[in-house]
């Protein structure tokens, strides 16, 4: 059976990836000797492993059945050398079917259904990447065709990602800037009291929104602007599709255990800087990966989204806009944490080349910063400091574009 495949995949991997989708961004790899297609008792198992974790969905299709394996994105190189025993599987193939997403599928001998998947990325198994299991158990042929017959949902529709260059502006035209208001609809995020951190930082976003567009400088385009679940994969498209030159998350956590006060500006890390921060990263990107689609009922599951770092040029672009946000915050006399810049390993900031920035309004553990997050005042103080530091950043990286490369 692994050689019938291994001719499938190289007769047909030319029409999959046509010469010219074939300029691959590989923010993942298929490690084809740890991964394996196996029949297991009545049913299927699949075992990818792959170099980092990326967006993924599993879909089935008829005529032929078969199943498709969706990634943002996978390269497939090696596919051929990867081991299947399984008579199951009549037929693979997989590579580029549109820019920035890449498609496994598998031909199948009868009606199946998805039982289990996940992906793994913690463990000594995943010290090299990531793991996704998967699961087939045979189902009824009219089962099979309800779900070959599902439209893609729309909320995880594949965009086709945008064209565009790296967002260096150099003075000419508004400040593209990308607001996410945290959480939202069935995640709603840390509360206090009676107030939830998705709302309140909707009403904030709302209020900057206004305050910089009344500036003229600014263009302000936001990741939500109701009380909806955006997922992480389609609040960093949001940004890349509008072309950002800066991305700001909007965010008010709750502490569990111990006293914190103030806001806090967050930027990327690879691991967090102490355990605080480890912490409220791993909160919010879990609770964003829970309020995500149920795959038993839609056939759709979407992994964590894990970009690559920011590139070199980026970080100190985001270290600066990170001062500038400080330096305003202070100006207007607000209150901010006893460590004001911190670092973490947010996903809503691993956009590669967009400067991106986590900010933390204040605790809603704290009833001072409660107070003050549902004060018009205070808010409409801190919008102006970060208009501020805005237009105070926009203007230093204009300046350090239009310099020559040495």
């Amino acid at each position: 059976m692994k050689a019938l495949l291994t001719l499938m995949f190289l007769a047909i991997a030319g029409w999959v990836l046509p010469a010219a989708a074939q300029d691959l961004s590989a923010l993942a790899r298929l490690d084809a000797k740890r991964s394996l297609i196996t029949d297991a008792g009545s049913g299927l198992e699949l075992t990818l492993a792959i170099s980092q974790p990326v967006p993924w969905r599993v879909r089935f299709l008829a005529n032929p059945m078969r199943m498709v394996v969706d990634f943002r994105e996978v390269d497939w190189a090696g596919l051929a050398d990867m081991e299947v025993a399984s008579d199951t599987v009549l037929a693979m193939r997989a590579g580029v079917f549109r820019p920035g997403w890449s498609r496994l599928v598998l031909e199948l001998a009868g009606p199946m259904a998805v039982s289990s998947a996940e992906m793994v990325t913690t463990g000594e198994a995943t010290a090299e990447g990531a793991i996704v299991r998967l699961r087939l158990e045979p189902a009824t042929p009219e089962a099979y065709a309800l779900a070959a017959g599902l439209p893609e949902p729309a909320s995880w529709a594949l965009r086709k990602p945008a064209d565009v260059a790296p967002p260096v502006r150099k003075g000419d035209g508004p400040l593209i800037v990308v607001l996410d208001p945290g959480h939202g609809g069935i995640d709603p995020g840390a509360e206090g009291g009676d107030q939830t951190e998705a709302a309140l930082m909707l009403k904030f976003a709302r209020e900057l929104k206004e305050v910089l567009l009344r500036d003229g400088n600014f263009k302000v385009v936001m990741t939500r602007d109701e009380d909806v679940f955006v997922p992480l994969e389609t609040r960093i498209s949001v940004a890349r599709e509008a072309g950002a030159h800066v991305f700001l998350s909007l965010h008010a956590d709750a502490l569990s255990e111990g006293e914190a006060v103030g806001a806090t500006v967050y930027t990327l890390a690879a691991d967090a800087n102490d355990e605080a921060s480890a912490a409220l990263a791993e909160r919010h990107d879990r609770d964003d990966l829970l309020a995500g689609l149920d795959l038993s009922q839609t056939d759709d599951q979407v992994a964590e989204v894990l970009l690559d770092m920011a590139r070199t040029q980026t970080t100190p672009r985001t270290e600066r806009l990170a001062l500038a946000l400080e330096a305003a915050i202070k100006g207007q006399k607000l209150k901010m944490h006893s460590q004001p810049r911190q670092q973490a390993g947010f996903s809503v900031l691993k956009s590669a080349d967009i400067p991106s920035v986590l900010l933390e309004l204040g605790f809603l553990s704290s009833d001072g910063d409660r107070k003050r997050l549902n004060d018009p005042d205070w808010r409409a103080r801190m919008a102006l400091a970060l208009r501020d530091a805005l237009k105070d950043w926009a203007r230093q990286d204009a300046s350090l574009a239009s310099l020559p490369l040495k």
